[in-house]
């Protein structure tokens, strides 16, 4: 059995590391408390505040993997993402500020009722059919909400892979900043040091790495491609350390999820359970590990009954509603929408499980590598932070 960790938005969380950040950087807004382990007080001592949000770096592939000295050194707590634990909700939660409760982003496939289609919500791409609505005219309606960087009374600036840079999400949530496109690590680092040295205002500096959540889906949590990618990273923040001595500068960095493995007997497709796919309204959304499933009234009976007797093995049937209420997602008040994205019934897969369908001409993704449940490699997170 893996352990359990639920988010924590009371002080110990991503979420929580943001408002600590945004008060020191001169924001208003107090949605939630600051983060205990880092608050605002001690990040506003200093005159510029660099937040690097490595994807897929849990607490777990931190721990375990020696050849990450720079990082370990500098670690200074565990902290929480959000529910369900997964870039699309995590990032969207760096760039606002916002809870998933209050930003509306629930996973990377989301039903959305105003366009009456599931989306890749990250590249807004539809599953099953064409998108109804060009993916440039999107985001104005899908994220309404201000970005971080707009609240901020100081220079903000965005460093991120050129390969997202220009994507419609990316540049909607970088709104009141100044964006940096990067082609390699070492170019990351180097335009960060860069931003530091050339400073004439307190500067917040936000990067985002990418390439070990993709060795960790692909390859692995403990394979050599993650071990290689890691030693990278340590190395290049080990020499953003030395290059930012005497910048007066918090340089911070934690991650928007960690990861399990999940090896092909434990994945549940539901071409193997035609019954229970016979009952959903549309295909699953959310995450292979917490899925959002829409049932119509007359079939819900039927839909438990299934889950009971052919999955409790591998599946926590939950009441989307009551995720709501219990605070998974985050405090109220909550997203206009909430509700009808996170659909009718949650599965909350168990251990190592995971669930999928596949849609007709689908292109079909093999992970190895898997987020988004509540377990505490899933849910834990670094917070590596150093004051130079």
């Amino acid at each position: 059995m893996t352990s359990i960790a639920l988010p924590n938005y009371r002080g110990q969380g991503i979420v929580n590391l943001v408002q600590s950040i945004a008060t020191a950087c001169g924001s208003t807004s107090a949605r939630y408390p600051e983060l205990d382990a880092l608050p605002a007080a001690a990040l506003g001592e200093a005159r510029h505040i660099v937040l690097l949000v490595i994807d897929g770096l849990g607490e777990r592939t931190l721990a375990r993997h020696p050849a990450s000295p720079n990082l370990q050194r500098h670690a200074i707590a565990n902290i929480s993402s959000v529910f369900p634990s997964t870039t699309a909700s995590a990032i969207t939660t760096f760039m606002t500020g916002l809870a998933p409760a209050q930003h509306g982003l629930t996973g990377w496939h989301i039903y959305l009722e105003e366009i009456g289609q599931t989306l890749a919500i990250l590249p807004l791409t539809a599953r099953g059919a064409p998108s109804v609505v060009l993916a440039e005219a999107l985001p104005p309606r899908l994220f309404a909400q201000p970005t971080l960087f707009e609240q901020l009374a100081r220079e903000c600036w965005v460093v991120t892979p050129r390969s997202i840079a220009g994507s419609p999400f990316n540049a909607r949530h970088s709104r009141g900043a100044t964006s940096l496109a990067y082609d390699s690590l070492g170019e990351m680092f180097g335009q960060i040091a860069g931003l530091l040295r050339d400073a004439k205002a307190p500067r917040y500096i936000y990067a985002y790495y990418s390439d070990l959540d993709s060795e960790s889906h692909r390859h692995g949590t403990d394979s050599e491609p993650v071990r290689q990618t890691l030693a990278a990273l340590d190395d290049g923040f080990g020499e953003l350390w030395r290059d930012a001595q005497g910048s007066d500068s918090w340089l911070i960095a934690t991650a928007d999820h960690g990861f399990i493995d999940s090896p092909p007997p434990r994945v549940v497709s539901l071409d193997d359970h035609p019954q229970l796919a016979a009952l959903l309204a549309r295909p699953l959304c959310g995450e292979r590990r917490a899925a959002y499933c829409y049932v119509a009234p007359e079939n819900r009976a039927a839909f438990a009954a299934y889950i009971a007797a052919q999955l409790a093995h591998c599946v926590d049937l939950r009441d989307s509603a009551e995720l709501i209420t219990a605070g998974w997602f985050g405090p109220p008040p909550y997203h206009p929408r909430l509700a009808a994205r996170v659909g009718d019934y949650t599965l909350v897969m168990k251990d190592d499980w995971t669930i999928k369908d596949q849609l007709p001409g689908e292109k079909q993704h093999r992970m190895l590598g898997v987020h988004g449940g509540v377990s505490g490699d899933e849910m834990l997170v670094p917070l590596i932070a150093v004051r130079v």
